[in-house]
């Protein structure tokens, strides 16, 4: 059963939501702004109520299959962390879209809800501030994430689930690459929503 679970949380998480709601609109989200297919893109490329949509829907495929496994299958603490990697892992790298994604920032926090609704609304306060401060989506993504599972330590205090916010860090920092090489050389685009 929790083979199966693996499996069908990867396959979850790996609709590319933001490509389908792109071709709904007639736009190929791939191909349009910066090609990313998270909410941040098709904001840019569609508009804000495709984007906010896109959002909701990509945190619901990390929150649900962890938040199931947690609260109603009662999976032991390592598995639920397991499910939490994988949910992340499946949205930057989907089977979907030749193991490409998005850069997981949406699902991540999903999962964030799910493990803790603290650590994750911490992290939300934090990802605006910064965002709000500095305009840049890329910086305010990526610090959020490094801090998500220092704040899982401190305030739940459990192994696996630090654990499991350390990984989808490394994960959601890594698919940040581009942005954080364009942020120190000083080319990164802030977000305007015209």
């Amino acid at each position: 059963m929790k083979i199966a679970y693996i499996l069908i949380t990867y396959l979850v998480a790996s609709i590319p939501f933001g490509y389908i709601v792109g071709k709904i609109f007639g736009k190929d989200i791939t191909k349009e702004g910066s090609g990313n297919i998270g909410a941040t893109n098709v904001t840019r490329t569609i508009g804000k109520k495709a984007g906010i949509l896109v959002l909701i829907l990509d945190m619901l495929k990390g929150f649900i299959p962890v938040f199931v496994a947690k609260n109603y299958l009662f999976f032991d603490d390592r598995f639920v962390a397991l499910i939490a990697v994988t949910a992340v892992v499946g949205h930057c790298y989907s089977v979907f879209m030749k193991f490409r994604g998005g850069k997981g920032v949406a699902t991540g926090i999903g999962v964030l809800l799910a493990l803790s609704p603290k650590v994750a609304l911490i992290v939300i306060i934090l990802w605006i501030g910064i965002f709000l401060t500095t305009g840049y989506v890329s910086l305010a993504s990526v610090i959020s994430a490094f801090m998500s599972w220092i704040m899982m330590n401190y305030i739940v205090e459990n192994y696996y689930y630090t654990l499991a916010a350390l990984l989808a860090s490394f994960v959601i920092i890594y698919k940040h690459s581009s942005n954080i090489e364009r942020l120190i050389k000083g080319t990164e685009n802030r977000f305007i929503y015209k």
